[in-house]
């Protein structure tokens, strides 16, 4: 089944998600190499492609798990989570619809 992970970044969170986003960023290559990421990425703090400075405010992954213990079990282990990037990462099931 798809699950949302929808996770809010700490204030100031930028330095620390730049030194993090290597691991980050493996870990949903491995999931997209499994066939199992649906789409991820992160908000922009500001209206805009390039952030620059102002960062981001969080991001959102939709990724197929066995149960939601396990999508939550990973969520919990991401790299942004261990280096204090999130603030928050809420999984919730997923039902695709469109398209």
């Amino acid at each position: 089944m798809l699950y949302s992970i929808v996770c809010q970044d700490v204030e100031g969170s930028l330095e620390a998600r730049m030194a993090a986003r290597p691991p980050h960023l493996a870990r949903l290559e491995a999931l997209r190499d499994a066939g199992r990421l649906a789409i991820a990425g992160p908000n922009p703090a500001i209206d805009s492609e390039a952030p620059g400075e102002a960062g981001f405010s969080g991001s959102v992954i939709i990724a197929e798990f066995a149960s939601l213990e396990d999508a939550q079990k990973w969520a919990d282990a991401d790299p942004f989570v261990i280096a204090g990037v999130y603030a928050s990462a809420e999984v919730k099931p997923f039902k695709q619809t469109l398209p």
